[in-house]
C-alpha cells in the first residue's frame, strides 16, 4: 500500500478572500508527505440544467467529474448561508451527481467550516452530510472542525492565526487519510 493520497477540495465560498478557501490552504500546508490536496474551481459552473445531462454536460463539469473520480478522497470547507450550504456548492454537487459513473460514489470525505457566526457553520455541515448520503459518500465523524468567529481567527492576509483551529485541521486531514486507507487500501497506489 502506498502512503500517497490524492484529495480534492471544494470551497463552498466563491469569495476571493474566503475564510473557507483559506482553511483549505491551511490543510494543504499541513498535509503530511505523500498527501496532495487540490482546490477545485466551482465558480465557473453554469446553473444545473437537466437538459444538459450526460454527453451534453459542459466541459467544466466533465473536467470536474474527472478530477473527483481520480481522487482518493474529498475535503469540503463551507460557510453557512441561511442555515444551509451555499448555492454554488450545491450546484456543483448537483452537476456531479448526474455524471456516469457517479464520481462521489464510495469516496471518503471530510468537512470543515469557517463562519463569522458563533455556530461556525455547523448547520451547513449537517445539511452537507444529508445531501451526500444519497451519493454514497463516507464522512469522517471526528474531529468536527467548525471555525466560529472566523474574522477574528484569520489575519488580513488570510492566514489562520488560531493554533487550536490549525490543530483541528491537521487532525481532520489525518483522520481523512486514515479513513481513505481503511476503505480503499489496495486502490491507493499513485506514484
Amino acid at each position: 500500500m502506498s502512503n500517497n493520497t490524492r484529495i480534492v477540495a471544494f470551497s463552498g465560498s466563491l469569495r476571493k478572500d474566503s475564510y473557507n478557501t483559506a482553511a483549505i490552504k491551511v490543510a494543504m500546508e499541513m498535509a503530511p508527505a505523500g498527501c496532495e490536496i487540490e482546490l477545485l474551481d466551482i465558480g465557473t459552473l453554469p446553473l444545473y440544467n437537466q437538459e444538459l445531462d450526460g454527453d451534453k454536460a459542459p466541459e467544466a463539469v466533465l473536467q470536474l467529474a474527472e478530477k473527483v473520480m481520480a481522487a482518493d478522497a474529498i475535503l469540503f470547507s463551507t460557510p453557512e448561508y441561511n442555515y444551509s450550504v451555499p448555492g454554488g456548492l450545491k450546484n456543483a454537487i448537483d452537476w456531479l451527481s448526474r455524471q456516469k459513473p457517479q464520481p462521489f460514489a464510495g469516496k471518503p470525505a471530510a468537512i470543515m467550516s469557517s463562519s463569522i457566526s458563533l455556530f461556525g457553520g455547523a448547520r451547513a455541515q449537517y445539511h452537507l452530510r444529508q445531501i451526500m448520503v444519497s451519493l454514497d459518500v463516507h464522512f469522517v465523524n471526528k474531529p468536527e472542525v467548525m471555525i466560529a468567529g472566523a474574522h477574528e481567527k484569520f489575519d488580513d492576509q488570510g492566514r489562520l492565526a488560531d493554533s487550536t483551529s490549525r490543530d483541528f485541521i491537521g487532525k481532520l486531514i489525518t483522520s481523512l487519510i486514515t479513513l481513505t486507507h481503511t476503505l480503499k487500501p489496495s486502490e491507493i497506489t499513485h506514484e
